[in-house]
């Protein structure tokens, strides 16, 4: 399951530890035995992108990216529960599950958070991409929004999509998520500022669901730690 740990790191922020282990990466999915033709390019192609890139505009687009607005958020629940209360208890299970696996998240850690979620996944065995296929209808979302907004990161997510044996009809989803309006835009930002008024009862809060993809398009066909991608997987990854 070391493809699920590259995934992980390659989707986590690009710090300066992820930029100066790209080579490394590189030469794992190159010389893999355990990826298919499609997988390996796909990744290699999002690796050599972001390769020929200056770190800090790497870092900006990122944060550009993924910190604003929620279209594309990393966080799973983000787009089950949206900011209602059930998101709370889907978090608590989680991460009780994470322990349960040895697994500990810092105090600042959400146990939604994709990277950190694909790692765990990647301790589960046999039945690491049944996690994975369980999150495939946020997976093809983000998959298209990130496509739509031109960014290679679509590539991990579809690499995920193969890896969960799902198959997903992009176009449509593509053509659907072309219509949603863009919450990343400065005045989209500003509106969210506006409308969003602080409770302490609850009150204002609500459900909050994104369109997944219908059956016609979806068909069935650990904290993060950096260790060694190549490393021998009996060997546990130290924890922090």
């Amino acid at each position: 399951m070391k493809v699920l740990n590259v995934i992980s790191r390659l989707l986590d922020y690009p710090s300066d530890e992820l930029v100066h282990n790209l080579d490394a990466l590189t030469g794992w999915v190159a010389e893999s035995q355990d990826l298919d033709a499609p997988l390996r390019d796909r990744l290699l192609a999002f690796i050599a992108h972001y390769e020929r890139m200056d770190p800090l505009d790497w870092q900006s687009e990122y944060d550009g990216l993924f910190e604003r607005g929620r279209a594309v958020s990393l966080h799973i629940f983000e787009h089950v529960h949206g900011e209602s209360r059930d998101r709370g208890q889907a978090m608590v299970d989680l991460l009780e599950r994470y322990r349960s696996a040895g697994l500990a998240l810092s105090a600042r850690e959400l146990p939604d958070y994709l990277p950190t979620y694909l790692e765990f996944c990647a301790t589960q065995g046999d039945a690491a991409y049944e996690w994975v296929h369980d999150i495939t209808h946020v997976i093809a979302l983000l998959s298209a929004r990130l496509s739509q907004r031109e960014s290679p990161y679509h590539l991990l997510m579809d690499a995920l999509l193969q890896m969960a044996g799902v198959v997903v009809d992009l176009a449509a989803l593509k053509e659907e998520v072309a219509g949603e309006a863009r919450d990343d835009t400065p005045e989209a930002l500003d509106k969210i500022w506006e409308e969003e008024a602080v409770s302490f009862t609850g009150a204002n809060q609500c459900d909050q669901s994104i369109t997944r993809p219908s059956a016609a398009q979806l068909r069935d066909g650990q904290p993060l730690t950096w260790t060694d991608a190549t490393q021998n997987p009996a060997q546990p990854a130290p924890q922090e």
